[in-house]
């Protein structure tokens, strides 16, 4: 998305020049998307600094006027606190963010039982992804739980590794193998949900690996302790 705004050199906002619209936020959000081909407005909020609008589009947060003239792209911070007002609205959009647990093609998923199996854990993973072998470290010390790993290749060169874990007869233990012990499954063709699960990720505007989503719908981009784990699952019952 950044490479269709033109940065100017301003201290902490990016500028770009777009189609002018009204002030009201049906009118913006309309002209906005028409720059935005492809991606979708996910909300438009008036400010209460300046008269600027803030919009998230593909995950990201910028600003706009009230004609939508132009975009300003960057933080806005309080000179006070010396504190980024769009770091803290990120972090709010991030947690608000939810996903239908049970929309997501769960019946292709890798599924791993650990104790009682009573929480429920989704992840969105790539075999290639440093960051997902290292979450599969951190999970080894989560039990009592269900985790739904859906094969994920979004790196160039993950969909054969993918393909052949997913292909191998006994498949959790082909992707235990390989991202907890680097032990490469043989290579192995047949059909795959994959093209499923990707369409899924899309949908569900999931940008990167790993990406976790809890029962209650809570989504944890990135790699997060087990600690961590542990108090989202508690937080985040199954219904």
């Amino acid at each position: 998305m950044r490479s269709k705004l033109v940065s100017l050199a301003l201290p902490s906002l990016l500028l770009c020049f777009l189609s002018s619209a009204s002030a009201d936020e049906a009118s913006l959000k309309k002209a906005l998307q028409a720059n935005f081909p492809g991606e979708k407005v996910e909300s438009i909020k008036k400010t209460p600094y300046l008269g600027l609008y803030e919009v998230v589009v593909g995950g990201e947060l910028f600003y706009t006027d009230d004609k939508a003239s132009y975009l300003f792209f960057g933080h806005v911070i309080d000179p006070k606190t010396k504190e980024s007002l769009t770091s803290e609205r990120l972090q709010q959009i991030k947690e608000a963010r939810r996903i239908d647990v049970g929309s997501l093609p769960l019946q292709h998923a890798i599924k791993a039982v650990k104790g009682n199996g009573k929480r429920k854990l989704v992840v969105f993973s790539d075999p290639n992804c440093p960051f997902c072998k290292r979450l599969e470290k951190e999970l080894v010390n989560v039990t009592d739980v269900t985790i739904y790993t859906l094969l994920y290749p979004v790196l160039n060169g993950s969909t054969p590794t993918a393909t052949a874990i997913w292909c191998s007869e006994d498949r959790l233990k082909a992707w235990e193998d390989f991202m907890l012990r680097n032990i490469m499954p043989a290579s192995k063709d047949c059909a795959t949900p994959i093209d499923v699960i990707l369409k899924a990720g899309k949908e569900n505007d999931i940008s990167g690996t790993p990406t976790l989503i809890f029962a209650n719908g809570s989504v944890t981009p990135g790699l997060i302790p087990a600690e961590t784990i542990e108090k989202k699952l508690n937080a985040a019952p199954a219904k």
